[in-house]
């Protein structure tokens, strides 16, 4: 396995991909959406690389090595030496659909041997928890990582990439395949919940309508304070943990809309009645030992052999480091090495089991790594 890597902006883009020495079989975009050219950069990579599979979402912001910017594209070269790959596209008509839709990419993916599914959904019009689920259940065996799209800040509109096709309501699917593929990954938050726990009395998958009888968006507010007037966006700086059962591994759920009429609230992902939530806030240092923990688990399995790193991280995690942003990157580099091309993007919803022996889950708010070598 051979790894290439470029931050491309929109003044030089052009003539930087013409370098790449390698001989990709996998080009991996994570695009700005203010990045102009990002139809002609494709466009390019695909008649100066026409054997290579194209794959990619729009961002938060970008990764690449221990930087993080905006307007950029964050390409990685990916020369798969001994490892098999797949591409699959399906269309997302509605976010009620999205379970039908995952269901249908896990089964164009489902071949002998497949190993490792890498997935990037629209992030706006797709349930992330219903994706998810989807996948498990033709893939029960198989592990999936992956994120949903973002528009920055806006929750406008995302787009995902593959091959040829750039545009929103759709998901894909990377599928590896065979034995000499190492895929470590984690995902880890560093959140600190207040408050008690509330139980959700009216929901409807990922929206919810009632918290202990009470209109949510109304107690949610007055949770806020003087951020109630910025929702949705200041949402990011209060996620709600949220546990089903008292034996589960509380997962973090983010704000996507409000609807004042409805005084309903929402998520990323489904918030079933009958569990529970409290407020969470952000603890800077925690955050950033959170992204270093993550690195941790998903070294365990390709060690110090990684190639490369793939980080998906939450908007909400920028919101708050701000400035500090670079840190929680750096803090990863520091515990998987400096030979390790690291690449990646700040999401809407990232998508990992917690561990090696935990299923996958849609996650909100935490740094979740995928690391991949050959052997």
């Amino acid at each position: 396995m051979k790894v290439e890597q470029l931050s491309l902006k929109d003044s030089t883009w052009n003539d930087e991909v013409n370098n790449i020495k390698i001989v990709p079989t996998i080009l991996l975009l994570f695009v700005s959406p203010l990045f102009v050219s990002k139809n002609d950069l494709v466009n390019k990579l695909i008649i100066l690389y026409p054997e290579a599979t194209i794959v990619g979402c729009s961002t938060a912001g970008e990764i690449s090595n221990t930087n993080v910017s905006d307007n950029s594209v964050s390409l990685t070269a990916i020369e798969l030496e001994k490892t098999n790959h797949r591409l699959v596209k399906v269309d997302v008509d509605s976010m009620a659909k999205s379970y039908e839709a995952a269901t249908s990419l896990a089964k164009k993916l489902n071949k002998d041997n497949l190993k490792h599914v890498l997935v990037f959904s629209d992030g706006l019009n797709v349930n992330g928890a219903e994706l998810v689920a989807g996948l498990k259940s033709i893939l029960p065996e198989v592990s999936i990582t992956g994120g949903l799209a973002a528009d920055g800040s806006d929750f406008n509109e995302t787009f995902v990439i593959a091959n040829g096709t750039t545009t929103d309501k759709i998901i894909v699917g990377l599928g590896f395949y065979g034995d000499h593929l190492k895929i470590g990954y984690s995902s880890k938050g560093g959140w600190d919940s207040f408050g008690i726990d509330r139980l959700v009395s009216r929901s409807e998958k990922n929206v919810l309508y009632e918290l202990d009888g009470l209109p949510a968006l109304e107690l949610y507010k007055s949770f806020l304070g003087d951020n109630a007037s910025k929702l949705p966006s200041s949402g990011l700086l209060f996620p709600l943990s949220m546990r089903v059962n008292e034996t589960d591994a509380p997962v973090v759920r983010t704000i996507l809309g409000i609807n004042e009429e409805e005084q309903s609230l929402t998520f990323a992902g489904n918030i079933p009645e009958g569990s529970y939530v409290r407020l969470m806030k952000a603890n800077v240092d925690r955050l950033i030992n959170g992204a270093e923990d993550s690195a941790k688990k998903a070294l365990e399995v390709t060690k110090q052999d990684t190639k490369l790193a793939i980080l998906i991280s939450c908007i909400g995690r920028r919101l708050v480091l701000k400035q500090l942003i670079e840190e929680e990157v750096e803090v990863v580099r520091d515990v998987i090495g400096k030979d390790t091309k690291i690449t990646g993007f700040y999401s809407y919803g990232e998508i990992a089991p917690f561990g090696l022996y935990s299923p996958c889950e849609l996650h909100n708010q935490t740094m979740t790594i995928t690391t991949l070598s050959e052997w």
